[in-house]
This record gives structure tokens, C-alpha cells and sequence, in this order.
């Protein structure tokens, strides 16, 4: 691989690359930033839960605030690396600056979590579960082996992916990204088939579902990201900046989910100091932080330089790693590599036990598996009936539930009415754009457990 061609301008939908030199004002990753910012799925995020289920806390973060936190820690990635790059290759330099690295970077990781559904992970393994055990295995029975996985595996990477690229949602337009930002986007580029044994970072999920494998086929090689063929197909090596933007999501997730247990005193605050002090290291100035009065503020400070720390770090072991990125020899998570990893790993083992595992969230991930459920088998059964071509088969109930549906599903084109598969898909991107307020609200109304107000 190589970043000329890995950077190319084409935007999706589009048929030529566009001339950057051309572009005034904001390049078009810029532009790919500000289309997601002001997008629908992207303000959702900010009624969905990162770790702590619809809290009561205004300090406690959601996937909305996540994202931004993300983006920001992304795009200093991106400019570190983007500046070195510059330096060592100066033919990108006649095409490319620095911040158009950071702004692909800050675009990716901003729509980094876009297709999670409602009440975190759980939400994920919620929708899996449905068509694994629950009333969802009967659609399974005519499906292929890789569509069966898309479902019993449900990957909000995928979804996301589906979502960015607006494929169930054919002629409106969508949010219409660039390809170097779509690519960075997709830290698994392969499909749910094969499984592979644990090891390489890029093969650990998948990254888009059947419904979009030629579209994202057509990103990458258009790319010049390099095909890994096996005995049953084939899929490609990572985008070298989706490493930055795993990078960016593992820093923010493992300190700031950590910084939320102790703000909540679920975590006590001698494991601040205990484990993000020696994190911070040098860029920690003990005599500021020792003038510090209050434990919340003390724990924002540690936040903040052991999260600079950590960005410096990953910025160099990118650049150590850059080259066997491009020959696709590299393909581990850049935090597995920080000199700082026992200290990490003791940060998630305390966040999984204090926080991930409190009562409080796993009360509502349990409740949420009955909600995501029930809607799905609601909205199943309606757009399959609203596709039946015999309408006297239509219960008046299907019929009203349907009415809920955004315009595309009220009037599904010939592909959804010919494909259970993409209806099946369609309901599961619509269940999961849902909000964790409105997936619950929904879910009572429909069973009739609380009338509309």
C-alpha cells in the first residue's frame, strides 16, 4: 500500500477523485466531519449509553459525549502522524497537509460508535441473541451461512458502516463520505465469514454486513488496501489511520470509563493515583496537582495528562509501525504495545468489576434485552406482512405498527419486498437508531403498558 493512493479524494457516489489542490475554505475531509457532526444518527448518540445506562449524572458520559472526546484525541493522532508522514514522503506534501490526516482521523473517530444500538454492548449482544435462541431463529432457516451470521453476531462496526454509507436508505443522499474516511472507519474489513483464531486486531469482528460487501469491496480496492485470500474468499488489510482511530477509541474508553467509576465513587480514588501517575509520567507537574483541593478536580487533571501521555506514545509507535502497516505484516492494537499496558490492563480489570458490572447497569442491560426483543419482533412481523403481496394476509395491528416505520420502510422498493434479508437488516439498523428513552418509551407503548400522552 502506499498514501497516495490510500488518500485519494473520491467521495462515495461520486465517479472521479476530487483535485484537493482545487478545494477552498475546507478540504473534503473536513467536509466528512462537519456531515457527520450535523447528521441524525450522529445526534442520537447523545441518548445512548456508553457504560452507565440513562444516567442521572450530568459528569457521566454517553456515546455522544464519547465520540466527541474520540474525535478530539483523534485528530491530535492524526496531525502528529500526518506531520511526520509529510516529512518522510514530501511528494504527499504537493497534495496533502497535515490537518487533512487529523481530519480524517477526527471524521472516523466522531462516527466511531454511529451504529451501536440502544444500552451499550448489551445492545449489540441483545439483537444476536433474538435471532440465536429467541423468536428470531425462524427467519434463519432460508438464509445464507453469512447472512445467518450477521445476525446471530450483530456488529455495531457493520452497522455503522451501513449507516455512513446510507445503503439501506437508497436515493436520499446521505452523509456521502469520502473514501479515506470510510476506510480509517472500518477497523474489521472483512465480512462475519470466516472466523479466524484470536490474534490479528482487523480480524477480531467484521466490519460490514453481505448487503454492503461489494460497496465496501469497491472502497478498498479503489484504495489500493492489499486482498488477503483464503480458501473462502477473501478480505483486505486495514486502512493504516484505522489503527489511529482504535488507538484514539482504546485511550478514551479505558481512562475517561475509569474516570466515570471514580466520579461516582463506585472506584476508590488511591487507584487514580496509583495508576494513572506513573501513565502521566513526565507531563505530570506534581507541584500543580498537589495545589489541587478537590478529588474530582484532581481526578480531571490526571485524566487529561495521562490521556496527552498516551497520545504521544501511540503517535510514535504508529510511526515505528507505519511501514509494516503499509505491507500489511502489522495488524495489532497499537495500546497493546504501550509501555504502560500493565498499568491499562489493571484499569480495565477494575472498570469491568466496579463499573461494567454494577447493579445499576446490568439492571437496565437486562431490561434492555426485553425491549430490543419485543421491537424487534414487532417491527419484523409488519414489514414482512407490509411486503406480502396478498393484503387481506395483513393484521390491521401489523399495518399500524408499520406507520412507524421512516418513509423507506413505509413504501419498500423491490428489493426489500423480494429480499428477507435486507428486510431483516432494515429493521435491525431502524431498532438500533433508536435512542435508549425512545427504545424504552416505544416498547411500552406497543405492548400497551403506557398509553401516549
Amino acid at each position: 500500500m502506499n498514501w497516495i493512493t490510500l488518500l485519494q479524494a473520491f467521495r462515495y457516489g461520486d465517479k472521479n477523485a476530487r483535485n484537493l489542490n482545487e478545494i477552498q475554505n475546507r478540504s473534503i475531509f473536513e467536509q466528512d466531519y462537519d456531515r457527520i457532526i450535523f447528521s441524525t444518527p450522529f445526534r442520537r448518540l447523545q441518548d445512548k449509553t456508553q457504560v452507565i445506562p440513562l444516567p442521572e449524572h450530568d459528569f457521566v458520559h454517553n456515546r455522544l459525549t464519547h465520540s466527541i472526546e474520540v474525535s478530539s484525541v483523534g485528530r491530535t493522532l492524526g496531525k502528529m502522524v500526518g506531520q511526520a508522514l509529510l516529512e518522510k514522503y514530501p511528494d504527499l506534501s504537493k497534495h496533502l497537509t497535515h490537518h487533512d490526516f487529523g481530519a480524517i482521523v477526527a471524521a472516523a473517530s466522531l462516527a466511531h460508535d454511529i451504529g451501536n444500538p440502544p444500552f451499550g454492548h448489551s445492545g449489540e449482544s441483545a439483537i444476536s441473541e433474538y435471532f440465536k435462541n429467541g423468536n428470531g431463529k425462524k427467519y434463519l432457516v432460508n438464509l445464507s451461512d453469512q447472512e445467518i451470521n450477521d445476525l446471530i453476531r450483530f456488529e455495531g462496526n457493520a452497522n455503522g458502516f451501513r449507516i455512513l454509507t446510507n445503503a439501506g436508505n437508497i436515493g436520499t443522499g446521505g452523509i456521502r463520505l469520502s473514501y479515506p474516511t470510510l476506510a480509517a472507519f472500518t477497523k474489521y474489513p472483512k465480512e462475519s465469514l470466516p472466523l479466524f483464531p484470536k490474534g490479528r486486531a482487523s480480524e477480531k469482528k467484521f466490519g460490514y454486513f453481505q448487503s454492503e460487501k461489494n460497496l465496501y469491496n469497491g472502497i478498498a480496492s479503489t484504495l489500493g488496501l492489499l486482498q488477503v485470500e483464503t480458501s473462502e474468499g477473501f478480505h483486505f488489510r486495514r486502512h493504516p489511520l484505522a489503527f489511529l482511530v482504535e488507538a484514539a477509541d482504546d485511550i478514551c474508553y479505558h481512562i475517561i470509563d475509569f474516570e466515570d467509576g471514580l466520579r461516582l465513587r463506585w472506584i476508590d480514588f488511591s487507584l487514580a493515583e496509583e495508576l494513572l501517575i506513573p501513565i502521566a509520567g513526565s507531563s505530570l507537574f506534581l507541584e500543580n496537582y498537589q495545589r489541587i483541593l478537590h478529588q474530582d478536580e484532581k481526578v480531571s487533571y490526571l485524566r487529561a495528562v495521562a490521556i496527552n501521555s498516551l497520545i504521544k506514545e501511540m503517535a510514535a509507535l504508529f510511526l515505528e509501525n507505519e511501514e509494516a502497516m503499509l505491507a500489511g505484516s502489522f495488524d495489532q492494537s497499537l495500546m497493546n504495545l504501550s509501555s504502560h499496558k500493565n498499568e491499562i490492563d489493571r484499569i480495565k480489570k477494575i472498570s469491568l468489576e466496579k463499573v461494567y458490572k454494577a447493579r445499576e447497569v446490568i439492571e437496565i442491560e437486562a431490561a434492555g434485552f426485553e425491549v430490543i426483543g419485543g421491537l424487534l419482533e414487532m417491527f419484523l412481523d409488519a414489514l414482512n406482512q407490509l411486503c406480502e403481496q396478498d393484503t387481506q394476509k395483513n393484521s390491521y395491528r401489523s399495518a399500524k405498527i408499520a406507520e412507524l416505520f421512516p418513509d423507506y420502510l413505509k413504501a419498500p422498493n423491490d428489493e426489500l419486498k423480494q429480499s428477507l434479508y435486507l428486510r431483516i437488516i432494515a429493521v435491525c439498523e431502524f431498532v438500533a437508531g433508536l435512542t435508549d428513552r425512545h427504545a424504552i418509551s416505544l416498547y411500552r407503548k406497543l405492548k400497551g403498558i403506557e398509553l401516549p400522552r
